[in-house]
């Protein structure tokens, strides 16, 4: 499957392991020397319209890429991300 950045950035990443929604890709890294894409990068969010800061950003490796499909892309990550941490513990707050 041929996929451009344009339609990447238009696919919602979900975690497989939690089920969690990461976001939206908004970058990507290339290995220039063989021409491969090698992570995707999804930019963490902003605290009080970026002046307190944002989260950390999700680097996801292709190598932890299960799916990629018409609306969503499935991961399955190494170890989890800063970010993807502290969303999952407010979820779980919530269902207390």
């Amino acid at each position: 499957m041929v996929c451009t950045l344009t339609a990447l950035r238009n696919k919602e990443v979900i975690d497989m392991k939690t089920g969690l929604r990461l976001g939206y890709v908004d970058d990507i890294e290339i290995d220039t020397d063989t021409e491969r894409v090698t992570s995707l990068i999804i930019f963490g969010r902003a605290h009080a319209l970026g002046f307190m800061g944002r989260d950390n950003d999700i680097v996801i490796k292709c190598s932890e890429i299960a799916l990629v499909g018409e609306d969503t892309i499935l991961v399955k990550q190494e170890k989890e991300s800063v970010s993807t941490k502290s969303r999952s513990f407010m979820v779980e707050n919530l269902l207390k």
